[in-house]
């Protein structure tokens, strides 16, 4: 089977290095894809968003099936597109990505479904976000309502914080905006919590704990995450039953209640407050980089996965991890999430021997020729899996050392939060 993979991160080579071990796939075309990308698969040049153009390639290389590895596309109505015609989607349609496409949607459907969450405010203009703020408890948590590539989060220890953050959102930082999102601060520790589903039935694809702070200690500006460790901690059989009785199914439901056909994975990013479960945020595809972490570990073959959602079958799949510990730790471009600069070479990569237990995703990363550069915030990932945490952070730190590339930094406290030293 030919597959296409929409995307160009760390997550989508991931997706694609995984695909590529199966032996019912027989090539593999990102759209664009990235430099890791490009040694195992055919990079295309194609607009994603344009959908015709897509469908029109796909018809041409008789790819039978498409994987949407980032949000946008979901949201605009790719599978909806898609619906119907030859080419088999991986992904929720358009209602169901509301999910991440609409943080009040969301909102509102843990309200119908009490669905545990923070206490918000939703705000339709500036002067009623900072009358309702001159009268709330900080710190506080504000949001663009749209999407914002994971940056359209402000936690607030103050008014003045908190008023900046209102007028930068409806001064469109993140796009127009007519509506934000206030929340209570929930002081816990946080979770992902990963489910693949056909619509109807739903399975377990993993746990990590991502890091999003930028500075070791999880300090600093928030970004689209640091590194990741799989499985979390905090996983045990009765949060586990906790957060598909009280979150996943009800949430599953309402989608169904407003039409949508749910296929594809669902990121549940989760605070955990005294061995109680609440609702922070949903995302209609795999977390990057807990993608790149989670991966490595499953043995399932992952086209029988998509496949089976894709024709309404997940019931009939049994899917296994190993039992390893896995380690992500990603390759900043100083200055990130600032501003910082492209285009500089990576010298000695395709040099590096990850061991047998190790992988290198690239996420901001061009090749030109036989050279690659930096072409991104986050540039590459780092993935190592063993017996313990500690092992692994250690063995990935110890790969990342051997790169010649000066401009780029990463947190080593990846982990710290389950390896006690």
């Amino acid at each position: 089977m030919n597959v296409g993979i929409i995307g160009s991160g760390g997550r989508e080579h991931a997706i694609c290095y995984t695909l590529n071990k199966s032996k019912k796939v027989t090539e593999i075309f990102c759209f664009p894809g990235n430099a890791g990308t490009s040694f195992i698969a055919t990079n295309v040049s194609l607009d994603p968003d344009n959908f015709s153009e897509l469908e029109k390639y796909c018809l041409e290389k008789n790819i039978k099936m498409l994987v949407v590895g980032p949000e946008k596309p979901l949201v605009n109505g790719i599978v909806n597109h898609f619906k119907g015609k030859s080419i088999r989607i991986f992904g929720p349609d358009k209602i169901s990505s509301k999910l991440e496409g609409s943080k009040i949607f969301t909102k509102k459907i843990c309200q119908k479904k009490n669905i545990p969450t923070s206490n918000f405010k939703i705000c339709e203009s500036l002067n009623e976000s900072l009358d309702y703020l001159k009268n709330s408890y900080f710190p506080i948590v504000i949001k663009a309502d749209g999407l914002a590539s994971g940056k359209g989060v402000y936690i607030c220890k103050n008014f003045n914080e908190a008023k900046m953050a209102s007028e930068e959102i409806f001064n469109g930082k993140f796009g127009v905006a007519n509506q934000i999102l206030i929340e209570e601060f929930l002081d816990g520790e946080e979770m992902s919590y990963f489910v693949v589903t056909d619509g109807k039935n739903y399975k377990f694809f993993g746990s990590a704990q991502d890091h999003k702070r930028v500075g070791e200690g999880d300090t600093g500006k928030n970004t689209g995450g640091m590194g990741c460790y799989s499985p979390s901690r905090l996983l045990n059989d009765h949060l586990e039953q906790k957060i598909k009785t009280k979150i996943i199914e009800p949430t599953l439901n309402a989608i169904n209640d407003h039409g949508g056909n749910y296929k594809g994975f669902l990121y549940v990013g989760l605070m955990i407050k005294n061995g109680e479960p609440f609702l922070i945020e949903f995302n209609v595809r795999m977390g990057d980089p807990e993608c790149q972490t989670i991966l490595p570990t499953l043995n399932t073959d992952l086209i029988d996965i998509l496949i089976s959602c894709c024709d309404g079958t997940l019931n009939q799949l049994k899917i296994n991890f190993s039992n390893s510990k896995s380690v992500c730790v990603v390759l900043c471009s100083k200055g990130y999430p600032e501003k910082f600069k492209k285009n500089i070479e990576i010298k000695n990569l395709e040099q590096l021997k990850p061991l047998k237990n190790q992988n290198i995703f690239h996420a901001g990363t061009l090749k030109i020729k036989t050279k690659i550069f930096s072409n991104g915030g986050r540039v590459l990932n780092f993935v190592s899996i063993s017996d313990n945490f500690l092992r692994s952070r250690n063995e990935t730190i110890n790969l990342i050392k051997k790169l010649d590339w000066k401009n780029g930094y990463y947190r080593g406290d990846i982990g710290h939060k389950v390896i006690k030293i």
